[in-house]
């Protein structure tokens, strides 16, 4: 009898694989199409890909894997940036193992916006072509493709390979703003407070106040995390630059610190979303660019029964809470939007959110309403295509995707603003450097130097590569294998620490340091204090117990593992109540007590 021919496991895989095109029914099936379905994903990919990949090599960003029957696209919408050489990313790898990290003084934390978008260099963003209702839709798509080729090309032709930051190659996100400005009649630019500068493209100022004839509100964001002085610097500075602009200071957490540095949300009160400050600046703002044209009273009255119902009950009536109609959009209506249409259609007053990635877009759009209907996370790219909501029947929301405009700003502070995958980076260490040199990291992080010895004092240089390996070591991250101190997955949980706002890093406006006094002592500062919710008491409340949690240096606890590795971290009110209850019943239970007294002797 003839010996059997071996039969691996990969080939039997490939034999399922076939057997199930053939039962799909799939042309060409058969032996020497096995990896027909793998050639279906790079045609669906190329398809859909919009990218300038013939003139730069562009790295895709939250790849997602695609659907069988090709209906839909996960990855229509992904981030696309511009791909890194090896040599460079192991240049800075070199870098942050050599260069000895110096403190810088507190004016180096000054910026002004020329720096980052500098008009001689034409850092403009793609345009929307013109258009009219003759057209057919694959007509309009070409013309689009094509305007935005032309776009990169002349903007990598005015500035040198290198000097551009990260930003946006994917046409399709491009399309999500044309479709929202087109439809919004207010545009709220959410930027965040710590750093502003990068994320207010002027161009974008420039196109909404003139070609549009529409107005901006500038929403800044997360107000909570930074300094009051700061904040009505940040203020004065974008109204001083942008006189058409309507400055709005925002927080959805106000009065909410974080605990400890490794906490991994901040304590929120049971009041949940409905407890935001800053609706009623943006109401406001509103009343005053509508000049009575749309009927705000629902608007107004609205955020007085919320207001009475966190004062009195101090939670929020999901029962008798109003209904959110959400609308859908084909993409057939959206691109055949009308570029001219009438203000405030039908005496509704649409408000568009556009902004960077991660700077709070969908947590103000679900404190506007009072409860979440937006899924909110700290991964940038979470937003895949714009949404709309009815706040009540007069207003009406757009939530954007967030947008990365070009820029001339450096890509490590690009990536502590949080505009990048922290989980994606090829090299975390050299933006892990930047932080330390502009934040007192040995005092707030309490690291020992991998180098100094038990019970000696001895003064180390500190070194990027330093900071993450002690960090590791502190918080017990080891190899899987030789069980070493971890420095990638320590560098990636400080710069999550930043883009949190744990360990916080903000920006200056130009000339702050010489005029900090003034700017302490400003008429407007008890009023933000008060939008901002902080007490003295609760401050030094705070600060003692960070004291106290952050003089041990032992390993992570399980609970505590997660408090950095956790990408996506959900906002919901109702789960982070849940989890404590279940952490207070049920897991803080002695395994051991379930046994007899005597059982274990």
């Amino acid at each position: 009898m003839p010996r059997r021919k071996p039969f691996s496991n990969k080939q039997k895989k490939k034999q399922l694989q076939v057997k199930r095109e053939r039962k799909r029914g799939d042309p060409g099936s058969g032996q020497n199409s096995r990896n027909a379905s793998v050639e279906r994903g790079v045609r669906r990919d190329r398809q859909s890909d919009t990218s300038d990949s013939e003139t730069t090599d562009v790295r895709r960003i939250n790849q997602q894997p695609g659907t069988r029957d090709g209906r839909y696209d996960p990855n229509r919408f992904r981030l696309h940036f511009e791909k890194e050489s090896k040599e460079e990313v192991e240049k800075r790898k070199k870098m942050a193992r050599e260069t000895v990290l110096q403190p810088l003084p507190e004016r180096e934390l000054e910026m002004d916006i020329n720096q980052v978008f500098p008009e001689e260099q034409g850092l403009d963003f793609p345009r929307r072509p013109s258009w009219h209702y003759g057209m057919q839709r694959e007509e309009l798509l070409r013309k689009e493709e094509k305007s935005f080729h032309e776009f990169l090309e002349s903007l990598h032709s005015r500035n040198p390979p290198g000097t551009l930051s990260h930003f946006e190659h994917n046409l399709e996100t491009w399309r999500q703003l044309w479709r929202v400005l087109e439809m919004s009649d207010v545009i709220l630019l959410i930027v965040d407070i710590r750093h502003p500068v990068l994320q207010f493209p002027p161009a974008l100022y420039h196109y909404i106040t003139g070609p549009l004839q529409k107005h901006v509100v500038l929403v800044l964001n997360k107000v909570d995390l930074c300094p009051a002085p700061l904040v009505l610097a940040w203020k004065h500075y974008m109204t001083k630059h942008f006189p058409h602009l309507h400055c709005v200071c925002f927080t959805s957490h106000p009065g909410q610190p974080y605990s400890t540095l490794l906490q991994k949300k901040r304590m929120r009160r049971k009041a949940g979303w409905g407890h935001a400050g800053g609706p009623i600046q943006i109401m406001r703002a509103c009343q005053e660019i509508t000049a009575g044209k749309v009927d705000l009273s629902s608007w107004e009255s609205k955020i007085q029964k919320d207001a009475v119902a966190m004062g009195t009950e101090g939670d929020w009536p999901d029962d008798g809470a109003d209904s959110v109609l959400m609308e859908h959009h084909s993409d057939v209506a959206m691109e055949m939007n009308s570029p001219t249409q009438e203000l405030y259609k039908d005496g509704v007053l649409t408000l568009g959110c556009i902004g960077f990635p991660n700077v709070g877009k969908s947590s103000v759009l679900n404190s506007l309403v009072g409860r979440k209907v937006v899924s909110v996370s700290r991964t940038p790219g979470h937003t895949k295509y714009f949404q709309t909501y009815y706040l009540t029947p007069t207003v009406k929301l757009c939530d954007c995707p967030g947008l990365v405009f070009p820029s001339r700003v450096n890509k490590q502070l690009q990536i502590l603003a949080g505009i990048y995958p922290v989980s994606q980076l090829q090299e975390p260490y050299s933006s892990v450097g930047f932080l330390c040199e502009r934040t007192p990291f040995l005092s707030v992080l309490k690291l020992t130097h991998p180098e100094q010895s038990p019970g000696t004092q001895q003064a180390h240089d500190w070194t990027a590569w330093d900071v993450c390996e002690a960090w590791a070591e502190r918080r017990g991250y080891k190899t899987a294998k030789a069980a070493r101190n971890d420095a990638y997955r320590a560098a990636n949980s400080l710069l999550r620490l930043a883009t949190d706002g744990r360990l916080c890093l903000c920006l200056r406006p130009p000339g702050y340091t010489l005029n900090k006094d003034q700017w302490e002592s400003h008429p407007e500062l008890a009023e933000l204090e008060a939008l901002q919710g902080r007490r003295q008491e609760e401050e030094e409340s705070v600060e003692r117990d960070e004291e106290e949690d952050e003089s041990s240096s032992e390993p992570e606890d399980e609970d505590d593992r997660d408090a950095d590795d956790d990408e996506d971290g959900d906002g919901d009110d109702e789960d982070d109540s849940v989890r404590s209850d279940r952490k207070s019943k049920g897991f803080t239970l002695n395994m051991f007590g379930v046994l007899g007294e005597n059982e274990c002797e």
